[in-house]
């Protein structure tokens, strides 16, 4: 059995989130066991969420299960060190977003170095952050709510799926375009960060689409249109990567 990269490059549609290998070793059949997917972000968000999906396509058309495992902290990083602590057979693979572009400006100190000591497989897609608020909001689109922010300075807090993520500098640039002062509240992925906002104890956040597409269907969330044009408010995601990189450790 060839190892079937075309069935991981279908996969492929832009490069926001890539399955990454630690420093992986091929054999000419693969997989001969259970592969282990570890996504760094809590469970029901938008990484695992596409994980699951593309994790159970791949059982289907290889034959051996694909495994999600979430490992969630500190950004991702909890989740991938523990991916590049492992054997470098192939057998334990992580799911990538921009975040790990993000954390070496915001970490002094990883235990890992990223580019060095990972492969990139294959792309699996491209998408945007929107911008949600719970509907009790005094505020019914994007003029109103900076306005409302303006008016009650360092009251307001944003949520995002933990520090330095998409979702969490999409929060950051917002404060930044239009001087407003927001309280970042990170948290352990995006559906405890949900969970809040729907309850009221966060006022907004920004979000990967595939974790809030179905609360925003059905009206838990509110979406907005610009005042601009009518589309929802969009920060498009950073790509981790500009090209292909090899481990050299």
């Amino acid at each position: 059995m060839k190892l079937p990269r075309r069935q991981f490059l279908r996969l492929g549609a832009g490069a926001a989130a890539l399955p990454v290998f630690s420093r992986i070793a091929w054999a000419q059949t693969y997989p001969t066991r259970p592969v282990h997917w570890i996504v760094s972000f809590a469970a029901g968000g938008p990484n695992d969420i596409v994980a699951r999906i593309v994790g159970q396509y791949l059982s289907d058309h290889l034959g051996q299960q694909f495994v999600i495992e979430n490992r969630t902290g500190a950004g991702g990083n909890i989740g991938m060190q523990s991916v590049l602590s492992s054997a470098p057979d192939g057998y334990t693979i992580a799911f990538v977003g921009p975040n790990y572009a993000i954390n070496p400006t915001l970490y002094e100190k990883l235990p890992f170095d990223f580019i060095r000591d990972s492969v990139p497989v294959a792309g699996i897609m491209r998408l945007a952050n929107v911008m949600e608020v719970n509907p009790a909001l005094p505020a019914k689109n994007v003029a109103e709510f900076i306005a409302y922010a303006k008016a009650n300075p360092g009251k307001m807090n944003f949520a995002s799926g933990g520090v330095g993520t998409s979702p969490h500098l999409s929060g950051e640039l917002l404060k930044t375009m239009t001087g407003i002062n927001l309280v970042h509240v990170p948290y352990r992925g995006t559906p405890p960060a949900l969970a809040d906002l729907l309850a009221g104890q966060v006022q907004m956040m920004f979000d990967n689409i595939p974790g809030s597409i179905g609360h925003i269907k059905t009206g838990k969330c509110a979406r907005w249109a610009s005042p601009r044009r009518n589309a929802w408010l969009r920060f498009q995601t950073c790509q981790p990567l500009a090209k292909p990189c090899r481990a050299t450790r």
